[in-house]
């Protein structure tokens, strides 16, 4: 890595507007006396994330970090960022207005800019989940987006060769969710290590790897999907179980809007299923409803536990229905979510 570079990662990029400069001088995206001002934004544990606002336009830089901000200690190959990029630019082409635009890229610096969208017209789905605004036609089209993505990317060879980051995904998805907390329950650990294994040698579809509400925005033309980091050519039942997961744990935060949530759930299920050819929707069902237990338990003992659990009775109610439902598997998700309407 030059001595350019280097600057780039001694220290956030919020803090240094001479470092976000010389990234985009490097993309060719400005010039030496373009005018900018640089706003950090808050919220990633995995990477610098800032506004840039230039004459006439704004955009965003995000740059990986090699360690997430989060109490574990938790590192994370920075070429992940790589992937990422090729992820967004796959599914641009599979669905367009989708994802935001890439406008450059510093390989070297493992940064890229992308197209900003107005929070005022492109609110964060998670925030709108914490409001209570759950809206049933929101989650099937988030259920279509990623339905579309796996379905145009499924069994495709050379999509597999391009997205052969198993490790990466290992160290950032299966370590920290399932094997972390197979620590924490030793009675659980033979369980939890064997839907790490299941997942990881599943090889069928593009996983975006963090299809989250916190990482999809809600625009006039529907979703928007960002933070790609943990692309992977492998289990399509991780997305699925990734998304539905925080869509059981919403109804712990805000116990109002339960059933909402529910609702929500079936829906984006019933969007997504109507793309699935490419094995037995039964299958990934099963698969699904198998791993959506570790994931829910993973969001408690986990190295990333859900901000928002916060009382030990939110704990320990989420504990105890993972740690049920690990150790004897329910054969659907429709299944898992009736039983989670029947925790309540």
């Amino acid at each position: 890595m030059s001595g350019e570079s280097s600057v780039t990662t001694s220290r956030a990029l919020g803090e240094d507007v001479a470092a976000v400069r010389r990234l985009l001088l490097r993309m060719t995206i400005v010039s030496a006396d373009t005018t900018m001002d640089v706003e950090a934004l808050g919220g990633g544990v995995s990477s610098d994330i800032v506004k840039v606002t230039l004459p006439g336009r704004t955009l965003c830089v995000k740059r990986a970090l090699p360690k997430l901000r989060v109490a574990a200690d938790w590192h994370a190959p920075v070429v992940r960022n790589r992937y990422e990029l090729a992820w967004l630019r796959a599914a641009a082409g599979i669905v367009p207005g989708h994802v935001p635009a890439v406008l450059g890229e510093d390989a070297e610096a493992g940064a890229f800019a992308m197209e900003w969208l107005d929070p005022g017209d492109h609110p964060v789905w998670k925030a709108l989940l914490r409001d209570g605004h759950v809206d049933v036609d929101t989650a099937a089209a988030v259920g279509d987006v990623l339905g579309r993505i796996h379905a145009a990317t499924a069994d495709r060879p050379a999509v597999a060769a391009a997205f052969a980051t198993d490790a990466i995904f290992a160290a950032i998805r299966l370590e920290p969710y399932l094997l972390a907390t197979g620590a924490r329950h030793p009675d659980l650990a033979a369980t939890l290590e064997r839907l790490a294994t299941v997942t990881a040698r599943t090889k069928r579809v593009l996983v975006h790897g963090d299809y989250s509400p916190k990482n999809i925005l809600i625009g006039p033309a529907g979703p928007v999907v960002l933070d790609a980091e943990c692309a992977w050519y492998g289990d399509p039942a991780f997305d699925l179980a990734f998304v539905l997961n925080h869509l059981l744990l919403k109804g712990v935060w805000r116990p109002a809007a339960r059933g909402r949530y529910l609702d929500a759930y079936a829906a984006l299920v019933d969007a997504y299923r109507q793309h699935v050819a490419w094995e037995p929707w039964p299958a990934l069902d099963a698969r699904t409803a198998a791993l959506l237990p570790g994931l829910l338990l993973g969001r408690v003992d986990g190295r990333s536990p859900a901000e928002y659990l916060i009382t030990a009775a939110d704990r320990d109610h989420v504990r105890h229905f993972a740690r049920t439902h690990l150790a004897s598997a329910v054969p659907n998700v429709a299944t898992l979510a009736a039983r989670w309407a029947r925790a309540a």
